[in-house]
């Protein structure tokens, strides 16, 4: 089975090698998205591996078909980057990785409240400097403080088991509470109570057209003044320019970002030498009560060889699914 492997950084070509030695795929890869743009590198391939941010829709699924791919095997978990309705009608099989370390992602939840509240960031910069002065770098303690977790699946959950060790009250909204987290001492409210109830909200939920832009003005307008926004799941989840609004009229006291609505056109990459065309995106680095990171919630050791085995793993079951279609025909 032959693969093509795309958005691949030289920490996904490792891990992915390592994990695919003793079977018989071969892995091509691509550093280049997969789009229209890049389709054509896919012939002579049977199956396609993609990311986050490769543009998977029904023109680029037809095209898949019509060069043989039978089978897409994502390495994350999200897939609403897939027309997964369009993938069913043109027979390609859709794998994604729904549990590739949940740690790691609500560790980098916390990393970004800690850094937001004692502003190690900004220290950081002054030590080097030579500036060991203490105002302005003033945090609050978390013990005692009411967190708000928006989705308590793998992730969320491990969230709060995190944030109780720290002392605080947990407040949670999910479609299926989570007993675990109920026997925890976690309670379970309706969005609009975690909403008004909360000093720190973390967002671990899916994208779908229910929680699309779930962080706008209105839901904003419900919650404290000053209020700490932390997002590690999908940037589409939080409406950037009207979360710029809420920090300039202090709504929001402290923003914490991994992943940004229109993030296919800058992350992953190295733009140092370039001028970032997103105003919004530029703007929002401005403050210094904002924090963002590169999508790197799941970079970790342990993460990476997770995702790597399950990919394989998933193209080695497509490839068993395949080997039996053709018996049966």
């Amino acid at each position: 089975m032959k693969i093509a492997v795309f958005s691949c950084k030289p920490y996904d070509k490792r891990t992915l090698s390592s994990h695919a030695e003793d079977t018989l795929l071969s892995m091509t890869y691509f550093e280049s998205r997969l789009s229209m743009e890049t389709i054509s590198l896919v012939q002579g391939f049977d199956a396609v591996s993609c990311f986050v941010n490769d543009d998977i829709n029904a023109t680029v699924i037809h095209c898949l078909k019509q060069q043989g791919i039978t089978c897409i095997a994502l390495r994350c978990a999200g897939f609403n980057n897939v027309d997964l309705e369009a993938a069913k009608i043109e027979g390609i099989r859709v794998f994604h990785v729904p549990d590739y370390s949940p740690t790691s992602v609500a560790e980098h939840a916390v990393a970004l409240i800690m850094t937001l509240n004692r502003k190690t960031h900004r220290a950081y910069h002054r030590v080097k400097e030579g500036n060991f002065a203490l105002e302005g770098l003033m945090g609050f303690n978390l013990e005692g403080k009411n967190v708000g977790c928006i989705g308590t699946g793998r992730i969320g959950t491990a969230f709060c088991r995190i944030m109780k060790g720290f002392g605080c009250h947990l407040y949670c909204y999910d479609v299926y509470p989570n007993q675990a987290l109920i026997d925890l001492g976690c309670e379970y409210v309706p969005l609009d109570d975690l909403y008004a109830k909360s000093d720190i909200i973390s967002l671990h939920c899916p994208l779908n057209e229910s929680t699309h832009h779930l962080i706008n003005k209105t839901t904003l307008h419900k919650m404290k003044d000053g209020v700490m926004i932390i997002n590690t799941s999908r940037g589409a989840l939080v409406h950037a320019q009207e979360a710029i609004d809420a920090l300039y009229t202090g709504k929001i006291g402290y923003l914490g970002l991994d992943v940004y609505e229109q993030e296919n056109k800058i992350f992953f990459e190295d733009m140092s030498s370039h001028i970032i065309q997103d105003s919004v995106f530029q703007l929002m680095l401005t403050f210094p009560n904002v924090v963002v990171t590169g999508h790197q919630g799941y970079f970790t050791i342990e993460a990476l060889n997770h995702i790597a085995e399950t990919t394989i793993n998933n193209l080695l079951n497509s490839q068993v699914a395949d080997n039996q279609t053709r018996r049966l025909a």
